[in-house]
């Protein structure tokens, strides 16, 4: 009777269900790995030692848009001017200052960036992919405006360290602050100048680090996103290059203009605002004073923006690998 009873069931409800006619659970979506704080200022810090001696870049970028009196009038020109007056060792001017403000600025600006981009990741997973939806580009160039901003109110006063220990050798020797390296320089700044000395051009700096925390860290992330999408690139250093690149080009596009004036108002010793100095320049210059030093400044953020990425992913590679964290796919 059992028997009859057994014959009389459907054969799906007596057969075991194959593996393969269970139905698929959707994919579990990758966690965001949560990096430590100070990764960016690392990488940053790393990519300054190593493109400092271009500060040809850095330099020039300095030079042209302060550039007075007999000053050379071209990129070469000033390269040579700086070796022959102060020797190879010119051309590492202000690496103190400079390792500082990555210290400050950029530990500041990435952390804070790569917290609320971690916060922000959908925890939804994205159908095609399995991975959670990344943030959406308006939100990242606001998430990055955000900690740039912030990130240079927090480098301000290394930042103008930075510009004046950079333009020194162009001034008469009798006009050089000659600081010995940061920590004088601060000293002496709030001895000489009162701590207000320390927030000199503290807004136009903070609205240059927000547009350079955008086109560069937000950039990178969507043309690094890009890249894997839609090529048969693989997240590997030559993505990590071409996305870098790629982020440097906008980065020196959107922050020349602000360059121009930040470098102005950080280097000049009276008690003109931003508005004042906008009026100067264009009445001086017209409009050409905003792309003014355009390409000494890729010559310099191209560069270390590609550094500072190649050293951060490494940063992230070895925290991964560290951590038995398994790699992104």
């Amino acid at each position: 009777m059992q028997a009859a009873k057994s014959a009389g069931r459907p054969a799906s409800a007596t057969m075991p269900t194959k593996d393969e006619d269970r139905p698929v659970p959707p994919p579990t979506a990758q966690r965001p790995i949560h990096y430590p704080f100070w990764f960016g200022g690392s990488a940053s810090s790393m990519a300054a030692c190593v493109t400092h001696p271009l500060d040809l870049g850095k330099h020039l970028d300095v030079r042209l848009q302060t550039r007075t009196g007999d000053m050379p009038k071209s990129m070469s020109g000033t390269f040579v001017h700086i070796v022959k007056h102060n020797g190879v060792r010119g051309l590492y001017n202000g690496l103190s200052a400079s390792l500082l403000r990555q210290l400050t600025y950029s530990t500041t600006r990435f952390g804070i960036y790569e917290e609320m981009k971690t916060r922000f990741t959908s925890k939804k997973t994205d159908p095609t992919t399995g991975k959670p939806k990344p943030p959406s580009l308006p939100l990242l160039i606001a998430m990055a405006s955000t900690s740039g901003f912030i990130g240079g109110i927090a480098g301000n006063a290394a930042d103008v360290l930075n510009v004046r220990m950079q333009h020194d050798a162009a001034l008469p020797a009798a006009q050089r602050r000659n600081y010995a390296h940061a920590l004088d320089g601060l000293a002496r700044m709030v001895r000489q100048e009162g701590v207000v000395s320390l927030f000199r051009g503290v807004w136009p700096n903070s609205a240059r680090a927000a547009a350079m925390t955008a086109s560069q860290l937000a950039s990178y992330d969507v043309f690094k996103r890009t890249l894997l999408r839609l090529t048969p690139m693989q997240d590997n250093l030559a993505t990590h290059f071409s996305a870098s690149f790629l982020a440097g080009v906008v980065a020196a596009t959107v922050t020349s203009p602000i360059d121009v004036i930040k470098t102005r108002v950080m280097s000049g010793t009276g008690d003109h605002g931003v508005v004042q100095v906008l009026r100067d320049v264009y009445a001086k210059e017209g409009m050409r004073w905003m792309f003014k030093g355009w390409v000494p400044s890729f010559l310099r953020l191209g560069p270390q923006t590609i550094c500072t990425f190649l050293f951060l992913e490494s940063h992230r590679k070895l925290h991964r690998k560290l951590n038995g964290i398994e790699e992104p796919v």
